[in-house]
């Protein structure tokens, strides 16, 4: 199938996800990494006119990608402005030097194309998405245009409904149930990220389309494909799951679409696919990007037909499956680089979930930490009930090149050599190599800072002088008054502030 047809289908995907979500942040962040993603764009801005006033304009959504100059956010206001005052789309190959606006206006910014496309609701305009492309050749400008404009007329019905509607529908869950609700499953943590996490999951779980779910390698992106299963109405189904960089190429296509007997020497029995297995539920699929390319060409048969044929058969078998795929690597990166067909990352690519990194969620560490305590304890038969505060804060600041698979393994370790009837696991037991690594990382950071305030210091070390002048003095007052050269009235004031009564030592 056309690439282009592809991009218009996912148009459609859009359309159909769109009507599945009931929360308006969600479906903000649906329209922005999903017109950045099909456009290839730097950053994506939804911007939005007063619903009361139809005076004021306000960035409501902005996506964002790597390496992104926050001076851009002169384009967005500038560029936004003028279509809505036009009442009509903006396409520039070069705005630095395009003559719609001053010259001095974008002089200090690099030289970088800008596509805008107004949002349109019963012929009002409401808003503009506006999206900003490192180069756009000129000849591509108008076919770019025209695309992003029907990506605008098909989103701007839901950005207006849900505004209107979003009350008389379910609510999104409080925070407190949602981390409660997805506690059930195995995902524990309390920072912003992984709350914005839990959201997106709650939108996917709803709909019934495929997911990608992208991030570092040990994120966690398998627990987190299970809890969509899980809340999905797949839930009753199988779940499956394939690691698609751990099995060699050539076997493959046996694992994933089951084979016939005497398909190949060894296969003595005919055997289901992976595909089959799951029917009626979720595949997951790991690592995505490591499927070989003739492969990706027969998963895109699945997607588009829902067809299955074992191999050395020549029957079809249908299938009914979802396909939640991963991958540690940015496939769109991969399309760029052809070792990824487009085609199918667009196909896959209808609901992209990014998967924070333990970086990212530093302030879930100790509660990750002490879950895995708990747990390793139990399996060991072991005391172990908490960490003393000097290896907490090693975790906490440490770089987690594993994520949470790597904190989990460090805790495991933990358990495993501390003896048997400790119940706060010290630094006295640590091997060499983590005294070393600790030893090095408290080096590394930045001394801390003093921890009063400056009149706190003061008022301290106020209280420490009158104490010392008093006891030199055997507590007269107007010796040590003279003493400090202050008034005897001074010093019995200070005294009443300071709290300071002979015989209380301080």
């Amino acid at each position: 199938m056309e690439t282009g047809n592809s991009k218009y289908e996912s148009l459609l995907e859009l359309a159909d996800l769109l009507t599945q979500q009931n929360d308006f942040q969600e479906i903000l962040r649906v329209v922005a990494q999903k017109a950045a993603s099909l456009l290839n764009a730097e950053s994506a801005t939804i911007m939005m006119i007063n619903p009361q006033t139809r005076q004021t304009v306000k960035t409501i959504f902005k996506a964002e990608g790597e390496g992104l100059d926050r001076r851009d956010h002169a384009v967005h206001t500038h560029v936004g402005g003028w279509v809505i005052k036009k009442q009509q789309p903006f396409a520039s190959a070069n705005l630095k030097a395009d003559s719609r606006f001053a010259k001095s206006l974008f002089e200090n910014l690099p030289a970088q194309a800008v596509l805008a496309a107004p949002l349109r609701s019963e012929g009002i305009v409401m808003g503009v998405l506006v999206l900003l492309h490192p180069e756009v050749e000129e000849t591509a400008l108008e076919q770019q245009l025209d695309y992003q404009q029907k990506l605008a007329s098909i989103v701007s019905p839901f950005l207006r409904n849900v505004q209107k509607l979003q009350q008389y529908f379910e609510a999104p869950l409080p925070e407190s149930a949602l981390l409660a609700k997805y506690e059930t499953v195995g995902l524990l943590g309390k920072s912003s990220k992984f709350i914005e996490l839990l959201k997106a999951l709650e939108s996917a779980a709803r709909c019934d389309v495929r997911v990608l779910l992208e991030g570092e390698s040990g994120s966690g992106k398998e627990l987190v494909a299970r809890a969509i299963h899980q809340f999905s109405n797949r839930s009753g189904q199988p779940f499956v799951a394939i690691d698609c960089g751990a099995i060699p190429a050539n076997l493959i296509e046996s694992e994933l679409f089951g084979h016939v007997k005497g398909a190949f020497t060894g296969a003595t029995t005919e055997r289901k696919g992976l595909l089959e297995e799951a029917d009626g539920g979720t595949l997951f699929m790991d690592e995505i990007s490591n499927l070989p390319l003739d492969m990706q060409a027969k998963l895109m048969r699945v997607l588009q037909a829902g067809e299955v044929r074992p191999l050395g058969s020549n029957k079809i078998r249908h299938v009914s499956v979802r396909i939640i795929s991963a991958s540690s690597i940015a496939l769109r990166k991969l399309v760029a680089s052809e070792k990824f067909r487009e085609d199918l990352f667009y196909r896959l690519h209808v609901y992209p979930v990014h998967v924070p990194s333990l970086d990212d969620r530093r302030d879930d560490i100790a509660l990750l930490a002490n879950h895995f305590l708990k747990k390793f304890a139990a399996q060991q038969g072991k005391h172990a009930e908490s960490f003393h505060e000097e290896i907490l804060d090693f975790m906490q600041q440490r770089h987690w090149a594993g994520n949470i698979r790597e904190l989990e393994n460090f805790v495991e370790r933990l358990v495993t050599l501390a003896p048997p009837e400790l119940k706060v696991l010290d630094h006295d037991f640590l091997p060499d190599d983590v005294r070393k690594e600790m030893k090095k990382l408290a080096a590394s950071l930045p001394e801390q800072g003093p921890t009063q305030s400056l009149l706190e210091s003061l008022a301290e070390y106020e209280e420490q002088v009158i104490r010392q002048a008093l006891q030199a003095h055997q507590w007269n007052q107007s010796k040590t008054a003279r003493a400090l050269k202050i008034s005897e009235q001074t010093l019995r004031y200070k005294m009443g502030k300071q709290g300071i009564v002979r015989g209380q030592s301080a």
